[in-house]
């Protein structure tokens, strides 16, 4: 199993998880069960809950799932004699995990490990957001974004509900807690909305561009194949549409990774193989975390 021992993460993980679950108490216990109104308060909990779950799992899934780690401690003199370079062909190398990185790959220093297609990152989840995992990420952000703005409607609800009859009888709660509470879930949801939908829309336009975060801040120039956005997303998720999609438990449907699979680059000149070394030493400034060696055939 997959897991970040990072300090850092992992107390943003147990925070997410601690405020869902205080959304979760709020909803049911100062909004729901003291209704009168048994139909709306039944089909309220069940699609907040459904909701919930599934951004749990979600998150759980990206946490936990390998981003797409590349081999660690591949760049062996007979792993590379065995790549057979030609002349022109180079292999780049990171000294701070000993392996090979392969084309769009970048190198996390939370991770320690070099993760193919590397968007960003995310504490939240303890994990880089990577080709692997990035299907989860957006289901997270999404789920959490429609908990928050399912939260903020009942408690928008609630307080007209409350203001129109007696407060003692809206909630099991006194009335300064039940404000408190309806307060503070309306603070967080708010920011919520806010933060992860900004983040789902960031990462869905990444994905139909087929630009990671980083390409997209660095704007690094490498050679690679530009598929389109459709297909982008179909690798993202996995196959056609279908409700699998918005599954957390289903994963993308992508093929088997050869070994060697954008470990060779092809240099057509020297002066290309010196702009490549140019652009990766301003990369080396700029994030110190994507270290580069280049090994030529």
């Amino acid at each position: 199993m997959w897991f970040i021992r990072d300090g850092c993460g992992i107390a943003c993980a147990i925070v997410t998880w601690f405020l869902v679950l205080y959304a979760e108490f709020v909803v049911l216990f100062v909004m729901l069960i003291p209704s009168r109104d048994y139909v709306y308060s039944i089909v309220n909990g069940i699609v907040f809950n459904l909701l919930a779950f599934l951004a749990l799992a979600s998150h759980c899934r990206a946490m936990l799932t390998d981003p797409g780690a590349v081999p660690k401690g591949n760049a062996t003199k007979e792993f590379i004699e065995s790549l057979q370079l030609k002349p022109g062909q180079v292999v780049y190398k990171c000294p701070k995990c000993c392996s090979i990185k392969p084309d769009r790959a970048h190198h996390c220093s939370v991770c320690k490990r070099c993760i193919r297609k590397m968007d960003h990152h995310c504490p939240w989840v303890n994990n880089c957001v990577g080709e692997n995992n990035q299907k989860y990420f957006v289901l997270f952000t999404m789920y959490i974004a429609l908990i928050s703005l399912h939260a903020l409607i009942m408690v928008g609800f609630h307080f007209l509900h409350c203001f129109e009859e007696d407060w003692t009888k809206c909630s099991s709660f006194s009335p300064p807690t039940t404000v408190i509470l309806l307060i503070l879930l309306c603070f967080e949801a708010l920011l919520f909305l806010i933060f992860t939908s900004v983040m789902f829309g960031t990462q869905v336009h990444s994905i139909c561009t087929d630009e990671t975060g980083i390409e997209r801040l660095q704007r690094t120039k490498q050679p690679r194949q530009q598929s389109g956005s459709w297909k982008s997303v179909q690798e993202a998720f996995g196959g056609d549409f279908s409700l699998n999609w918005f599954n957390p438990f289903t994963r993308p449907c992508q093929p088997e990774i050869p070994i060697d699979k954008g470990l060779i680059r092809q240099v057509s000149s020297l002066s290309d193989m010196d702009n490549v070394k140019t652009a990766e030493s301003r990369l080396e400034e700029t994030k110190d975390r994507d270290p580069v060696e280049v090994l030529d055939g």
